[in-house]
């Protein structure tokens, strides 16, 4: 009966060490906009992506558990500053703008800001879109960069019209309907969307070169943990496999395309 006693009560301990191990592992809410592949899209009902990865990987390094949470793009700033999500990282551009009211981390990514066209489209150069006489309706995500640069470069400037979206696939299939004449989005993206879309193309010259960050809470101390963590990722060559691997693959235009039948 002692043994007994002994067993149970042995068992009872290991059982609260494990619980106070578990309840020791914090967690980090990371908010995304999970329709920008291949940074951050849905596998079923799991958010994948370059930034997924990435970002389970410095929370590793960090020590933290993950939580991902999706909501519209121009909802994400908003999160962070409230508290409601630790970070952000949704294929983020550093902006002074966006400097104002969050802090960056150091960048992980470099990304192109390219235009998707019909293939049958007078749009041949991003130089058409400035010419003289333009007046093309340009489709965008809300409160992307692609947003913020067309609403300075063509309608502030009188050369057409910008057409806002909640996310990247509606844009595309607006222009695929006739409705817009082109839509200016990150280049990763553009190359899935043309992929999973026939007829469609990319336009070979580029419209904005952009860096990607993770973004914090104005003087959060997360920021240089995440910065330490990212730094030995990139050193020992993860953040490049999990680039590569995403960009390489054709993952994304898959991904892309049940999303697409799925409209």
């Amino acid at each position: 009966m002692k043994k007994l006693m002994a067993l149970l009560v042995c068992i009872a301990m290991m059982a609260v060490s494990l619980g106070v191990l578990a309840e020791e592992t914090p967690t980090l809410v990371m908010a995304t906009n999970a329709s920008f592949p291949p940074y951050e899209y849905y596998d079923g009902d799991t958010i994948v992506g370059i930034d997924a990865e990435i970002a389970a990987a410095v929370c590793e390094k960090m020590g933290y558990a993950l939580q991902i949470d999706d909501m519209e793009f121009d909802s994400i700033i908003a999160a962070v500053s409230s508290g409601k999500a630790d970070f952000a990282m949704a294929g983020m551009t550093v902006t002074e703008e966006r400097k104002q009211m969050v802090d960056f981390s150091d960048s992980y990514a470099t990304g192109i800001q390219a235009v998707v066209v019909k293939e049958d489209s007078p749009i041949t150069t991003v130089d058409d879109l400035f010419a003289e006489g333009a007046n093309y309706t340009v489709g965008v995500q809300i409160s992307t960069t692609g947003d913020i640069y067309t609403t300075s470069d063509i309608e502030e400037a009188g050369l057409g019209t910008v057409q806002r979206f909640p996310n990247g696939n509606e844009a595309v299939m607006a222009l695929m309907s006739g409705k817009i004449d082109c839509v200016v989005i990150d280049n990763e993206p553009a190359k899935a969307y043309v992929a999973a879309n026939e007829g469609l193309k990319v336009l070979e010259t580029e419209y904005a070169v952009e860096d990607y960050a993770a973004c914090f809470a104005k003087d959060s101390e997360l920021t240089a943990q995440f910065n330490a963590a990212l730094a030995e990722l990139t050193e020992d060559g993860t953040i490049q496999s999990i680039i590569d691997k995403y960009i390489n693959t054709g993952d994304a235009a898959e991904a892309t395309d049940g999303e697409a039948a799925a409209e």
